[in-house]
């Protein structure tokens, strides 16, 4: 019997956004720092080995404004979704979405919002199998920065995802983007 393959859900909250006056918060551009966040999350997953099969992304400007140029230094360009349902959706809305991805996707990357980047986050993953996981989730528990990046490994099919069964396989912030951080959780 062949072993399940290994799946990635890659959890990216969109980049630090302005608040213009009378700009409804649908269309609220990226600001400055967002900007210089986004391209470095690109790099970060390129380099990291993070690059998706499958992007699934919010329809809010700031989200859309993120991922085109985190993929401008992804070295890939996989195929794109906007949706709407990301745009308000819960932990529950992004489960339910990754549920429907393809078998033949091993990796998909999620740009959303928080809380629900959050809490999904620490929904679908296990009891920490170490220290650095173990801090991570900490990390991830107290603040999910804009443009910071979870990843979740799991085996299995993408409709059998659910709560605690995906391991924290790496976390990152802008910060940490620059600093050239490749740790694992």
């Amino acid at each position: 019997m062949a072993s399940s393959p290994t799946r990635r859900l890659v959890l990216l909250r969109h980049a630090k956004s302005s608040w213009p006056d009378d700009v409804p918060d649908h269309d609220r551009p990226l600001a400055p720092r967002g900007r210089r966040d986004a391209p470095a999350a690109g790099r970060w997953l390129r380099k990291s080995d993070y690059v998706p099969d499958q992007v699934l992304c919010s329809t809010a400007k700031r989200a859309r404004e993120t991922w085109q140029l985190a993929e401008e230094k992804l070295g890939a360009h996989p195929a794109a979704e906007f949706e709407d349902r990301i745009y308000g959706a819960s932990a529950a809305d992004l489960l339910a979405l990754a549920r429907l991805t393809s078998a033949d996707t091993h990796t998909l990357l999620v740009v959303g919002h928080d809380p629900a980047m959050r809490e999904l986050t620490l929904e679908l993953s296990s009891e920490p199998t170490g220290d650095a996981e173990a801090e991570a989730l900490g990390r991830i528990q107290a603040k999910y920065p804009t443009a910071a990046i979870a990843v979740l490994s799991f085996s299995g099919r993408w409709a059998e995802l659910g709560p605690g069964l995906a391991r924290l396989a790496d976390f990152a912030t802008p910060s940490e983007f620059s600093a050239g951080h490749r740790g694992r959780a």
